[in-house]
């Protein structure tokens, strides 16, 4: 199932990628599509204290949206990635999501 396609722009850096980090937008569809998988589950029982954080959003010429996010619920907090048009629920720690996020934002920030 393809969640998003690549679209052109003029904000586009030399390397193809486009820091999406401030698309409202896209951050919003790609937190309600992570809540509702958690809504699928045991992970989730309501709006208290829900909160999302990115740690980055990336377009990329070729490979489309890329993003690193989490979702903290009542119940603990939770990691997702976007890549080649799919939410991918992920199984780190803190560490890893502050690990991944520092070594992409080098890489390509």
């Amino acid at each position: 199932m393809v969640f998003f396609k690549r679209s052109k722009s003029n904000k586009e850096n030399q390397k193809g990628e486009k820091n999406e980090i401030c698309n409202k937008a896209l951050k919003e569809t790609l937190g309600n599509t992570a809540i509702s998988t958690l809504r699928q589950g045991s992970d989730y029982h309501g709006l208290s204290g829900l909160a999302v954080e990115f740690g980055y959003l990336y377009d990329i010429d070729g490979r489309g949206i890329e993003a690193l996010f989490k979702v903290t619920t009542e119940m603990g907090s939770f990691y997702f990635a976007v890549q080649k048009g799919s939410l991918i629920r992920l199984d780190f720690s803190e560490e890893m999501f502050a690990a991944t996020t520092e070594t992409f934002l080098e890489i390509h920030g």
